[in-house]
């Protein structure tokens, strides 16, 4: 049977202040796409056979253990208004140590059809109407959020209650691959 799953960077930590955020904008514009989702950053997400789970749980442990834990800053809101996504963006500098990661995790995935998330971001909303969207922007302005990324977490969706739940984590090994160096025997 197949089954849909997605990679993200997840922290307890967020889960809380993100559910209030998300919570206050329900208040003024009633259920919309994402409001019951507990707060990450996607990496990418794909459909598999239940047989290739474990293959994709090694594939996932082994890069894991190759990243060095960093701090995350979210410090601005900004909108994908084509995709009527809200969003808490990150700071340049943590852009700059998410998106290797993500793309090093889209290469050991590529066998894979997997839909890809190169611009890290925690969504607020998607599918939000341009309406919505405008209230989004003026109900929230300013915003500093910091977690410690460790872990890559796996999430597997539940087709009943449509949503994705952690399932699985893999922490960061802070062990970098060697890089193999040709030799000279002379």
């Amino acid at each position: 049977m197949e089954k849909t799953y997605s990679v993200v960077f997840y922290s307890k930590e967020l889960v809380e202040p993100v559910k209030k955020l998300k919570d206050f904008l329900k208040s003024k514009i009633d259920w919309y796409n994402s409001c019951n989702s507990e707060a990450h950053i996607t990496i990418c997400e794909f459909t598999i056979e239940e047989s290739q789970f474990d293959s994709i749980k090694q594939k996932l442990s082994k890069v894991s253990d190759t990243f060095t834990p960093f701090e995350v800053t979210l410090n601005h809101f900004n909108s994908f208004p084509n995709a009527g996504a809200f969003f808490i963006g990150v700071t340049e500098d943590s852009e700059k140590s998410l998106v290797p990661i993500m793309k090093k995790i889209h290469e050991t995935l590529k066998f894979l059809k997997l839909k890809k998330s190169d611009n890290p971001h925690l969504s607020i909303g998607r599918r939000l109407t341009p309406e919505n969207l405008k209230i989004a922007s003026e109900l929230f302005t300013t915003i500093d959020l910091q977690f410690e990324c460790n872990e890559i977490v796996l999430r597997e969706f539940d087709p009943k209650a449509k949503q994705f739940f952690v399932i699985d984590a893999f922490p960061f090994g802070s062990n970098p691959e060697p890089d193999y160096v040709q030799g000279s025997l002379f």
